[in-house]
């Protein structure tokens, strides 16, 4: 059975920046194309990063970019986002989430995912 397992998240001023983490177990982490979605308060589930199985190809959305890294590191089973130069759009619930099948295309589609995390909070105070 998989899970997913995030942490890190918190309270932070905005230009401040925060890391999180997201381990996988119970199957092949190299084989899974992972990705980071974020919620917003009152809003929808919305992508912020992913990077593809095996080596790796990440992929942001454009609110992000620049700002945020995703990277995984296959040994260890994890994938972290380290989010920098944080601001009060940022705020949401942070979803790790997981698949072993999806495409490149639908790396952006939280619908493409089979797993999920229960998510971590960030805040970011202006």
């Amino acid at each position: 059975q998989v899970q997913l397992v995030e942490s890190g998240g918190g309270l932070v001023q905005a230009g401040g920046s925060l890391r999180l983490s997201c381990s996988l177990s119970g199957r092949t982490f190299r084989g899974f194309t992972m990705a980071w979605f974020r919620q917003p308060p009152g809003s929808e589930r919305e992508f912020v990063a992913g990077i593809f199985r095996g080596s790796g190809n990440p992929k942001y959305a454009d609110s992000v970019k620049g700002r945020f890294i995703i990277s995984r590191d296959n040994a260890k089973n994890t994938m972290e986002l380290q989010m920098n130069n944080l601001n009060a759009a940022d705020t949401g619930v942070y979803f790790c989430a997981g698949d072993s099948t999806l495409i490149l295309s639908s790396m952006f589609d939280s619908r493409a995912y089979d797993y999920w995390g229960q998510g971590t909070q960030v805040t970011v105070s202006s």
